[in-house]
């Protein structure tokens, strides 16, 4: 058996979701007695290639093709899947990112290949059983998906893992797959990127707010609270509606889904569209002035008070703590 684990790069760069990728993977070849092979697509330099081998992978399939130098969604599948074969992979791994949630699925059919996405633990084998947990119901559950296909396809959630070093020497191998002209129809000519503020997929920590907050002109403590923690902000989608602040960090079913280890609402009511979004963070802090807000239901903190109030004061101890 042998495995294989996507590795994705933005602007030659890896992010911490892919060192967790990576990680996994090493754990999953580790139960079966194999050794881990990462690919990795578009101009990434030959140290943040190397550096993949302190989380397990010891070898590196380098894909440096300026066809592929933005993300093509059908182009990076068949990529993914010749790897697959030229390394007799039958397990891959990839991170449930934005891109990956549209991989994944590519991937799996290419290889005919069993799939399970949302992934939150390390694969359980049992002779020729092999089961995945999995989040379901939008974050609200959890399924056991059992896999029976000789090819395995898991899409890890970000930060469901952490970041685990298991260090090797990483062995670069150039590879050069025909791309097919049917792969690039529709292709990606420019990607413009909000480069000052933390990723909030990649987030460890986040803040975010809905209309608790009565306009945009408030948003400057949720600003410095979130930067006093390093966290990202994030808000509700009836605050992105009203363009108090960008679609970007709308959190929620239809915006973006987040697993951060700590989730600080505020002034947010916690419709279940919204916790659809972020049920699956280690820890949810609510703060809101109406004791019978739904997202309390769910809290794992909660302050029943005014925002204007709290939060004003959680920054000042921030600072007298940092100081």
């Amino acid at each position: 058996m042998s495995v294989l684990v996507y590795v994705e790069q933005v602007d030659g760069k890896f992010k911490k979701s892919v060192f967790e990728a990576v990680a996994y993977a090493k754990a999953i070849a580790d139960t079966q007695g194999s050794n881990l092979t990462a690919i990795s697509i578009g101009n990434v330099g030959e140290s943040e290639l190397k550096e993949l081998g302190k989380y397990g992978a010891s070898k590196v399939l380098n894909v440096a093709n300026d066809q592929l130098k933005n993300f093509v969604n059908q182009a990076y599948a068949s990529v993914i899947a010749e790897a697959a074969k030229k390394e007799g992979a039958d397990i891959v791994v990839l991170s449930n990112s934005f891109s990956g949630k549209g991989l994944a699925p590519r991937v799996a059919v290419k290889l005919e290949a069993g799939l399970v996405e949302g992934a939150v633990e390390l694969p359980k084998i049992d002779g020729a059983l092999f089961s995945v947990k999995k989040n379901a119901f939008s974050g609200k559950a959890f399924a056991i998906t059992a896999l029976t296909s000789a090819i395995k396809v898991i899409a890890l959630n970000p930060n469901a893992f952490g970041v685990k070093e298991s260090a090797v020497d990483a062995a670069i191998e150039n590879f050069a797959p025909e791309v097919k002209a049917t792969d690039l129809a529709a292709i990606v000519k420019e990607i413009v990127r909000a480069t000052d503020k933390i990723s909030l997929p990649d987030a460890e920590l986040v803040v975010s707010a809905g209309r608790g907050l009565k306009g945009p002109e408030n948003w400057g403590m949720i600003e410095e609270l979130a930067g006093l923690l390093g966290a990202a902000t994030a808000c509700s989608k009836p605050v992105s509606d009203a363009d108090w602040r960008p679609h970007s960090e709308h959190v929620g079913q239809t915006g973006i889904a987040i697993s951060p280890n700590l989730y600080i609402a505020i002034g947010i009511s916690g419709a279940i569209q919204h916790l659809a979004g972020v049920s699956s963070s280690k820890v949810i802090v609510v703060i809101n002035k109406d004791p019978e807000a739904p997202f309390f239901k769910v809290a794992d903190y909660g302050i029943v008070g005014d925002a204007f109030e709290v939060v004003p004061q959680l920054i000042e101890a921030l600072k007298a703590h940092k100081g």
